[in-house]
């Protein structure tokens, strides 16, 4: 089978595509065909040895998958040849194959192509996760999404909206903007040309958001901590602009507010009937239409380099794939 290799430590533009032996599940495990894999944030990060999961050389990034199981080992009874399934496993997903355990699969609901359920997985269950355990997002709330026109940005923003929240998304271009207002968003903060505390404070009246959703991290988190209301959550999701905000805590006591890690790998390890719970409400929204996954481009699995490279430079608007 063909494969995407990270054989060296570095940036995107090192994999390459090989020809690897075709992998056979030991007990336990199942062997997915892969149809569709998503590329995402975390896969930058692995391939630089920069990520809390050290992989060892040489293997294949990406760890969101759709596509058939062709193979079960010893004691798999839950899934058979043929059957329709989305996966989540730490690497080898930029594969024509992938080895993966029996309790990191869920059967997709028979309206989810596999191209959308490839890029449904990490950014539905992360951003669901962070409004629903993290923010404990009410009905009538103000949420604040920051990276609003990317994969978990968007995401967080429909999840929102089915949550009952009024939804302000923040993005750098008009583009992203556009695909948020797709989403459901209420208003709308392009912060490459606009106040960020500015717009928060004319949007609310004053008031503030109770929760904001940050991916991005850098300058804009003490921003949004400062336009919080009083009793407020602050989701840390992410670094997506590489620097990591440092912020002074009299802020939280001033407003009365919290900051709340973002952890879905751990979350879904740790707490694997809520993650379920979590996923059986997001396949029900999916399937009421609440839930429209945009996927901006599909690459061949040679192309996984720029296709990577293009996320990381926050070129991308929803989600990027790849076929194999």
């Amino acid at each position: 089978m063909k494969a995407m290799l990270c054989e060296e430590f570095g940036p995107p533009e090192l994999l390459k595509l090989r020809e690897v032996a075709t992998p056979e599940p030991g007990a336990g495990q199942v062997r997915v065909r892969v149809e569709a894999c998503g590329v995402n944030f975390p896969e930058s990060l692995i391939i630089q040895n920069k990520y809390q999961f050290k992989a060892e050389l040489p293997f294949a990034p990406g760890g969101e998958v759709a596509g058939v199981v062709d193979a079960v080992g010893e004691g798999v009874t839950a899934f058979k040849r043929g059957d329709a399934v989305m996966a989540m496993a730490l690497t080898g997903g930029y594969a024509e194959q992938i080895i993966v355990d029996q309790d990191a699969i869920m059967s997709r609901p028979e309206t989810m192509k596999s191209e959308i359920a490839a890029g449904f997985t990490m950014t539905y269950g992360t951003s669901m996760h962070a409004l629903k355990q993290r923010a404990r997002l009410q009905e009538g709330e103000v949420l604040l999404v920051l990276g609003a026109g990317g994969g978990v940005g968007l995401a967080a923003v429909e999840i929102g909206k089915a949550m009952g929240a009024t939804v302000i998304a923040a993005a750098s271009s008009a583009e992203k903007l556009e695909a948020a207002k797709q989403a459901g968003a209420d208003h709308f903060i392009n912060y490459s040309d606009e106040d960020l505390r500015g717009r928060v404070k004319e949007i609310t009246g004053g008031r503030g958001v109770d929760a904001f959703y940050d991916p991005v991290g850098g300058g804009m988190f003490e921003s949004c901590l400062r336009s919080m209301a009083w009793g407020g959550r602050a989701l840390v999701v992410g670094f997506a602009s590489g620097d990591i905000p440092k912020v002074a805590v009299n802020l939280t006591l001033l407003k009365g507010c919290a900051i709340v890690g973002v952890f879905w790998g751990a979350f879904r390890k740790i707490e694997p009937k809520e993650d379920a719970a979590n996923f059986a409400q997001l396949f029900k929204w999916f399937e009421e239409g609440k839930l429209a996954p945009q996927v901006s481009k599909a690459y061949p699995l040679a192309d996984a380099g720029q296709a990577l490279s293009a996320l990381v430079n926050r070129e991308v608007v929803g989600k990027v794939i790849l076929t194999p």
